[in-house]
């Protein structure tokens, strides 16, 4: 087990994407498809968080004995570049270590589908993770989900709030599935075992 990430606290697992329906199948919501399917795997159906801006999830992973773990999935519901508070308002009033906060996002320097996992760093212009990082700090677990570049002279942000392409979407089912199996490595295993076993 990482010493970074304490074995008898509570993980909070984010999902990054946009609210509503008109956003649910674009690439920049890949981490709310992940968050689904591990909400799937635990038995769970996301509902509002108090006060927080957020869905959740609250069960546990892991087989019975030391390596189980209680987890928090959430989805915040405030836009992508205001994710911060949402997840900062969640990691106080669970006590969720900032080491024990993995966040699930799309990831424009990586090829479609290959997944990379790493511990704090900077944000690449991702606006999900530039506003969590302003609200506590940069020291938490990403799991990064490769969407590609644009093609030819797209912007950016036109390729994000794209839907995936129909030949992505023919393997898109095996790629959030793999992602849900890294996440749930990570807080099982621990980074190095994840990352050598996902990072593709």
């Amino acid at each position: 087990m990482d010493v970074t990430t304490p074995a008898n606290e509570p993980w909070l697992i984010v999902g990054l994407g946009n609210p509503g329906p008109e956003y649910a199948a674009n690439r920049h919501n890949v981490g709310f498809m992940v968050a689904d399917l591990l909400a799937e795997r635990i038995g769970g159906r996301f509902k509002r968080a108090g006060k927080a801006q957020a869905q959740v999830v609250e069960g546990r992973i892991g087989p019975p004995g030391p390596l189980n773990r209680r987890v928090i999935l959430a989805k915040p519901m405030s836009y992508m570049n205001l994710s911060g508070g949402p997840v900062n308002a969640l990691k106080d009033f669970y006590k969720v270590p900032v080491a024990n906060i993995v966040a699930v996002h799309d990831e424009l320097d990586i090829d479609y589908g290959v997944l990379r996992l790493k511990l704090g760093g900077g944000d690449n212009g991702h606006n999900g993770l530039k506003s969590m990082t302003k609200a506590f700090g940069a020291e938490y677990h990403r799991v990064r989900f490769g969407i590609g570049r644009p093609p030819g002279r797209m912007q950016v942000a036109d390729f994000v709030l794209k839907d995936f392409s129909s030949a992505e979407r023919k393997e898109l089912d095996y790629f959030v599935d793999r992602a849900a199996d890294a996440v749930e490595c990570l807080v099982i295993e621990g980074l190095e075992r994840a990352q050598s076993t996902y990072n593709s």
